[in-house]
């Protein structure tokens, strides 16, 4: 795993576990909410990029996050892939997206 990888899930750890303390979560209150364990959320919190996708993204949606993560990986939300999917998009899938 690269350095910048490792570096992101551990940015990504710490913004979980800062979201959980500014809504006033126990990590046992959030993994309730997520459906995991709170061992499990202690290692999404500390950076560990094995926790599966489902589980960040129920953290997320326990915190209110989900649709701010959603618009950050939509490459329509950006120039460079609005630019690409007039030219390299099928009509049909480009109209889905505006």
């Amino acid at each position: 795993m690269s350095a910048k990888t490792k570096l992101a899930a551990k940015s990504i750890g710490e913004n979980i576990a800062t979201w959980r303390r500014l809504y006033g979560l126990t990590s046992q209150e959030l993994a309730d909410k997520a459906n995991v364990s709170r061992a499990t959320i202690s290692r999404l919190e500390n950076g560990d990029p094995s926790v599966s996708l489902e589980t960040f993204l129920n953290a997320c949606r326990a915190l209110q996050t989900l649709n701010a993560v959603v618009e950050a990986t939509d490459p329509y939300q950006t120039d460079l892939g609005r630019a690409r999917a007039d030219q390299a998009l099928p009509q049909r899938v480009r109209s889905r997206h505006r």
